[in-house]
């Protein structure tokens, strides 16, 4: 029985969780250290498919590599079968009168206590799974699987407390007007990437936190960091079935979801082409849906940094190495194509450029010093090695970089090519990876080069303009309008921070809802409006029918 609102609750103030430096000597890099050692002891890990709260081994067995040394797994784990997934969304589906009906304070508590778990008992945990199964560092681990996750959590409570007040701002006398925001009819899918452990926990924990129930399909190269969250997500209160944890084949999971009459909304991130073909089967199954599905998207992106002849130089090309090469280039927001005016680059910018790209450490997680770690898997160390070769084909000059080692891990050296054609294929495609190709335009060109930045690729998630000339940075701005979900002003292309940069883009980088503010939390709810009236009717004629 739901308790009596006997007060109305105002959640506690949210700030963004602080980032620890892990600096030498320091009481959290040690904290990480035992952790990373702990784990590797324990290892390999056995996951299960979770399903109304009970572990199911469906004996169907994959494995987790460990990136840094694809001899090693860090997990195996159950994959779900057919009736496995049924049962979980069967299990769902009946789980979600009761959590629809807690009491809003009550959810909100729940996934308050999930962000200080994040926080605090857990942090190291989530990171060391972080590195060693998705192959970060310490600090991309912190920022991802520590902070980025704590504030979904946290802000996401705000913005919902936010969109629960909203209401019509006009009654007439003698009645109250009001809306309320029912969770959606039926359960939402939520498949999540590799390459962000927060967003495995946030897209079953968005839809979540309004009242919704969720089937979660991790990637499953984050299997394990995705299965921590789950048990973080129990620990917290979730009750049984209200998310499901179902890892398994990417294509029959998702196709059995997407096949079922009570589907009401798929929650995404990941490629395009994956994106684009799930849109499609949607749609060929709208007979069967009793309504029409939500489909909120985050994908890809080619994204740039416009350099202006008024940039300056040093803080430029820094933040050029840190948003191509942060996590190998495994960001959707990465860097992966620049433009730089004749005068600077010929002026310092070059040579600065790869002078810093060189001295990146690509190395060991045990080695806090190491900048760059490995690619994710086998296919997509071919992948890139592939684009670099195609770029070499196609005339481009690789001017640091631009090879790899597979033998133990999956390492591919940090890449800068120069291309002279503004759309060759690493201009214009989507590498996910190390590789950054820089085109070279005559500073008179400008306005010209404004036109290729918005036409040489078909995505629109991230880019900066880097200029101390503000009419430039106007002028940019508004030519560039629709080429970036996330624009920034002498500042990288990567890092957007929950309650401070919204994320997201669209032409095929997605559904641009916006994780990390109130807009995305609207996708996953059916509003109601609710008029009562106080006074009857005399009489059912109207004024203008008197004689």
């Amino acid at each position: 029985m739901a308790s009596p609102q006997l007060a109305t609750f105002k959640v506690p103030e949210i700030h963004n969780e602080p980032m620890r430096a892990y600096a030498p000597g320091s009481a959290e890099r040690k904290g990480l250290q035992d952790a990373i050692a702990q784990m590797e002891k324990e290892l390999p890990f056995e996951v299960p498919c979770i399903v109304n709260g009970k572990e199911v081994k469906t004996g169907n067995i994959a494995k987790q590599a460990i990136p840094w040394d694809h001899a090693k797994h860090l997990c195996t784990y159950h994959e779900a079968d057919p009736a496995t997934v049924a049962s979980a969304i069967d299990g769902a589906l009946a789980a979600k009168a009761e959590w629809e009906s807690m009491p809003w304070n009550d959810r909100a508590a729940i996934f308050l206590k999930a962000a200080d778990l994040v926080s605090g008992k857990y942090r190291y945990k989530l990171m060391a799974a972080t590195i060693l199964g998705q192959g970060k560092n310490a600090w991309q681990a912190e920022i991802d699987a520590a902070a980025e996750l704590t504030d979904f959590l946290r802000f996401g409570v705000k913005y919902v407390e936010e969109l629960y007040a909203v209401q019509p701002p006009r009654n007439t006398s003698g009645s109250w007007n009001r809306v309320e925001y029912r969770a959606l009819e039926g359960f939402v899918l939520a498949v999540s990437p590799f390459n962000f452990t927060a967003i495995g926990g946030n897209l079953p924990g968005a839809p979540a936190l309004l009242g919704n129930v969720a089937v979660w399909k991790p990637s499953p190269a984050a299997t394990y960091s995705n299965y921590i969250i789950y048990k973080i997500f129990e620990e917290a209160g979730v009750p049984p079935g209200v998310i499901q944890f179902v890892p398994g084949p990417p294509a029959e999971v998702v196709g059995q979801a997407i096949a079922h009459p009570e589907f009401a909304a798929l929650h995404f991130t990941g490629s395009t082409f994956v994106f684009r073909k799930l849109w499609k089967d949607i749609a060929s199954n709208l007979d069967k849906y009793r309504g029409y599905p939500r489909i909120v998207g985050e994908t890809g992106g080619k994204n740039f940094h416009l350099v202006h002849p008024s940039a300056e130089i040093k803080n430029a090309v820094l933040q050029t190495v840190r948003a191509a090469f942060e996590y190998s280039g495994q960001k959707c927001s990465a860097l992966s194509r620049i433009y730089v005016p004749s005068s600077l680059w010929n002026n310092g910018f070059k040579e600065q450029l790869l002078n810093e790209v060189a001295s990146l450490k690509v190395g060991s997680y045990k080695d806090f010093t190491t900048f760059i770690g490995p690619v994710i898997n086998r296919a997509a160390y071919d992948k890139i090695i592939g684009y670099i070769g195609k770029a070499k084909e196609a005339g481009g000059e690789v001017l640091v970089g631009g090879t790899g080692d597979d033998s133990t891990g999956y390492f591919v050296q940090p890449t800068v090519i120069q291309s002279k054609d503004p759309k060759s294929v690493t201009m214009v495609e989507e590498v996910f990876g190390p590789v950054l190709t820089v085109f070279v335009y005559e500073d008179n060109n400008w306005e010209q080069t404004l036109d290729l930045v918005n036409t040489s690729s078909q995505y629109g998630l991230t880019g900066s303009i880097f200029s101390t000339d503000r009419k430039a940075l106007i002028q940019a701005t508004n030519r560039l309008r629709n080429a970036a979900g996330n624009i920034y002003y002498n500042e990288k292309c990567t890092g957007a921070v929950v309650g401070q940069q919204p994320f997201g883009g669209a032409r095929a980088s997605g559904t641009n809802d916006k994780a990390g503010s109130i807009s995305i939390y609207y996708r996953f709810v059916s509003a109601r409006s609710i008029k009562e009236n106080f006074v009857g009717l005399e009489d059912y004629l109207y004024p203008s029918n008197l004689a």
